[in-house]
């Protein structure tokens, strides 16, 4: 193998710099500053000189009672809607790789709640399970199945069940592309033999497709874990954190805590916690999936 010269290596040094530097600029240098602002007294009251609390602020997010209830939505929601997503996308990627006809008409069909705007979806939700919505509308005055109104999102639960549908739903289509790419890479004899064995649908399923498509499961897991922990418009939009703070998931707590009550120190605290247990999670589901190809 021939080896570059200097020239060369000049030459892709030169090609590199402007990403590195961009990147450096608006990537690297944002996350090393706040990861220092996370010690110092950082508020309204001290934008131009800073305190050094050491771990304060991260004691702080820790003791929050808000914190907690913001913490225990997040994974909730992270917890029901990742499967949700992963099992009926599969699903229908499975269906949908089995037809012979209008292949392409389903994937846009079932894609389009991707593209659709976070806003907008939320809005629609919202406009559906709020309690003068189309919901009670046909509960109450249609069917008459109930007497009066429901507030589906005056409660907890009922704010982060509504979100929860909006995430599942927003999400299948996403999970349906990327398994139906996959399902498309396993090889037809495998399933030809497994058939002339005498083995069913369901059989093939677990011995066949599941392991053909694992690095994809992992893929998707991993990503919609970390979005699972991302989810901030639909519940900022639907539900707004109320009440009192009890839908809150750990992005809109930061906002507020950050940009209605100018606390950026703790905030910035928060932000490195956060990707600390991101990181461990998919630390934990790496070698979960190791261990169980081993």
């Amino acid at each position: 193998m021939k080896k570059r010269t200097v020239s060369q290596n000049m030459q892709i040094a030169i090609l590199l710099l402007p990403g590195l530097l961009v990147f450096a600029l608006f990537t690297l240098y944002p996350i090393v500053r706040l990861f220092i602002n996370s010690f110092f007294e950082w508020d309204f009251g001290s934008v131009l000189e800073q305190k050094f609390i050491g771990f304060e602020n991260y004691k702080n997010v820790l003791n929050d009672k808000y914190f907690r209830t913001a913490f225990v939505n997040t994974v909730l929601y992270t917890a029901v809607t990742v499967p949700a997503q992963m099992a009926i996308g599969l699903f229908v990627a499975i269906l949908i790789n089995s037809i012979s006809h209008f292949k392409v008409t389903f994937r846009v069909l079932y894609y389009l709640p991707v593209i659709t705007s976070w806003v907008i979806a939320s809005l629609v939700f919202k406009y559906i399970f709020n309690t003068e919505g189309l919901l009670n509308y046909l509960l109450v005055n249609i069917v008459h199945v109930a007497d009066q109104n429901i507030r589906w999102l005056d409660n907890r639960w009922g704010g982060l069940t509504v979100a929860m549908l909006l995430g599942t739903w927003k999400g299948i289509g996403w999970n349906m592309v990327v398994f139906l790419a996959a399902l498309q890479t396993v090889p037809t004899e495998l399933y030809e033999s497994a058939a002339i064995d005498g083995a069913g649908a369901i059989r093939k399923f677990i011995s066949i497709t599941i392991p053909s498509i694992r690095g994809t499961i992992l893929f998707a897991l991993v990503m919609l874990t970390i979005g699972g922990f991302n989810v901030y418009t639909s519940i900022k939009m639907i539900t707004g954190g109320e009440p009192g703070h009890q839908t809150d998931t750990i992005l809109t707590w930061m906002y507020y805590k950050a940009f209605s009550t100018g606390k950026f120190g703790y905030s910035a605290a928060l932000s490195f916690i956060t990707a600390v247990i991101l990181a461990i999670l998919a630390l934990i589901q790496f070698r979960l999936m190791k261990a169980e190809k081993e």
